[in-house]
């Protein structure tokens, strides 16, 4: 679905933003690219999606390099989350997602109010002025924006920023919803709960470079000590101890009373990204 080869960017005779990135995302895959502000990563986004020219290296969306490819009809197979809310503020949910829809064939198209409905947007607000609208909301219409076209291909720019954890539960789900319809998903963000709960595989981008890419769960068996801490009683008092987790195949080598609970230390993934990029996500 996106074959990215030999990526480089710049900004200016002394701001190269990407140095060389290679990457590929499949079809069907929710694919995370995670880094703090100004690492790269937004930049990455808007040349995946036509938005920024004049990159160097290759870049393939369905098969096609993006250079090559001015089409109408390639750009409508693809539906976009920006970062922060592109909506007219002088329009409804309703009017600005109806605006947006005429740029797609109708038969493409889905019903307005019912993504607005899965988004549980507020149905007193359908028909104010975005002006009139939380954070929050605005978020909401700005991916039934995203969402409206059927897109084959969905690009989410911190996608539950803005939202309580109710929302960002609701976002998940419905970001999971569109890989099982077969939708590939290409996520910036660094938010790590989202990357964790979401992704098949992520990449770490770090100052314009690619620093990690694997798995969730890869990058953290790869980078656990493999240490549990075991929480329990012992003669009316409570105690903590840490093990190897191999251990616990010869039973617990210490005397209890009861077992409270067993606690993996693998570390998370901003604990990895510390460790490849030296500096913190937010």
């Amino acid at each position: 679905m996106i074959e990215v080869r030999n990526l480089t960017f710049s900004y200016g005779k002394d701001k190269q933003a990407l140095h060389g990135l290679n990457f590929t995302v499949e079809d069907g895959e929710i694919f995370g690219f995670l880094g703090p502000n100004g690492s790269g990563k937004s930049t990455t986004q808007k040349i995946l999606t036509g938005i920024l020219k004049g990159h160097g290296g290759m870049v393939s969306l369905f098969g096609k390099d993006i250079k090559e490819v001015h089409t109408q009809e390639f750009f409508q197979n693809i539906g976009v989350l920006f970062e922060f809310p592109y909506l007219y503020a002088n329009l409804s949910a309703l009017d600005n997602l109806h605006y947006f829809s005429s740029f797609y064939p109708k038969e493409q198209l889905r019903d307005a109010k019912e993504v607005l409905e899965e988004l549980e947007f507020k149905k007193d607000f359908l028909k104010k002025p975005v002006s009139s609208y939380s954070k929050g909301m605005r978020q909401r219409v700005s991916m039934a924006r995203a969402l409206i076209s059927n897109p084959k291909l969905l690009f989410l720019d911190e996608p539950t920023s803005g939202l309580d954890p109710t929302g960002a539960v609701l976002f998940r789900r419905i970001i999971e919803k569109e890989r099982q319809k077969g939708t590939t998903v290409f996520v910036t963000t660094h938010n790590m709960l989202d990357a964790d709960l979401l992704c098949d595989r992520v990449a770490f981008i770090s100052n314009g470079n690619i620093v990690a890419l694997d798995t969730p769960r890869n990058l953290k068996e790869q980078n656990s000590n493999h240490s549990i801490a075991v929480d329990y009683l012992y003669q009316g008092r409570r105690e903590e101890q840490m093990m190897e987790a191999r251990s616990l195949k010869s039973g617990i080598p210490f005397p209890y009373d009861e077992l409270l609970a067993i606690h993996s230390q693998e570390p998370t993934l901003e604990d990895i990204f510390i460790q490849y990029a030296g500096r913190r996500l937010s």
